[in-house]
């Protein structure tokens, strides 16, 4: 293994656990990177919903997460799909990142959504009552409807089942943050300096690629910003997979080669 090379760290996004980057780890670890893919405080598998999961704070995970990156003893490449990718932004803020590559991220407080389907699916969260409060169950229309679409029937099923309830004030920060008082989700673009590679499915229609523009375009000068044509929400394993994993290795490697086309508008 290459030791020069920073560790990458691989963040999972909500109802999920490490297990969500298996496709991704290998390529990464035959490049010579040592790879982490950690699980979320209460995300260690399906089962009995942990004590304290629904009122769990997106800030109790980015804590969680910054310990993990100072034990590694440097700045680490954060990986963040999802609710990780808002997760990889707040840990750049702390200086805890040497570069970003961000798939489909959730954006930080301050970014407007984009599409009507997005603030419908904020508002629907209200019918589950003070959803804020306690956990939430995966649900398999929304899974099957708009973040595993492009997979086939038995991966589909495969990642569904291994699901886990997520906290209901990590979902309230996320997609309310007008009304989060404490601004859980703001990050400051002026403290995240490090280069940002940020991807959007052309197809996502929960962090679509009008939204994902708006978090990229938060960082001016230091970010590529990719739209994946005929992608949803799930990068890490849809047909095609490959290949955006091997463009974020090549920018990778043309990051430590000092190339100046790394940072785009």
């Amino acid at each position: 293994m290459n030791i020069s090379r920073p560790p990458v760290v691989m963040i999972h996004g909500a109802f999920c656990g490490g297990w969500a980057f298996e496709t991704w780890r290998g390529p990464f670890e035959d490049r010579g990177y040592a790879v982490h893919t950690p699980n979320l405080r209460h995300h260690d598998g399906p089962g009995a919903v942990p004590d304290g999961l629904g009122q769990t704070s997106l800030a109790d995970y980015a804590d969680d997460l910054e310990m993990l990156v100072d034990g590694l003893g440097q700045p680490a490449i954060l990986i963040g799909h999802s609710m990780g990718g808002l997760l990889a932004q707040m840990l750049a803020a702390r200086g805890r990142a040497a570069a970003l590559i961000l798939l489909a991220p959730s954006a930080p407080w301050g970014v407007l959504p984009s599409t009507p389907f997005e603030i419908m699916s904020a508002q629907a969260l209200y019918l589950a009552g003070d959803f804020w409060r306690r956990p939430l169950r995966p649900e398999g229309w929304i899974a099957s409807a708009h973040a595993l679409d492009r997979l086939d029937r038995p991966m589909h099923d495969a990642v569904l089942a291994r699901m886990v309830p997520e906290s209901g004030l990590a979902t309230f920060e996320i997609l309310h943050w007008a009304l989060d008082l404490k601004r859980t989700t703001r990050v400051e673009p002026r403290d995240v300096s490090c280069p940002i590679l940020c991807f959007s499915g052309s197809e996502d229609r929960i962090n679509p690629p009008d939204t994902v523009r708006r978090i990229a375009r938060r960082y001016r000068g230091r970010v590529q910003y990719r739209v994946l044509d005929g992608f949803s929400h799930w990068p890490m394993a849809e047909p095609g997979w490959e290949s955006v994993a091997s463009h974020a290795l090549f920018w990778l490697d043309r990051l430590s080669a000092g190339a100046d086309e790394l940072l785009e508008d």
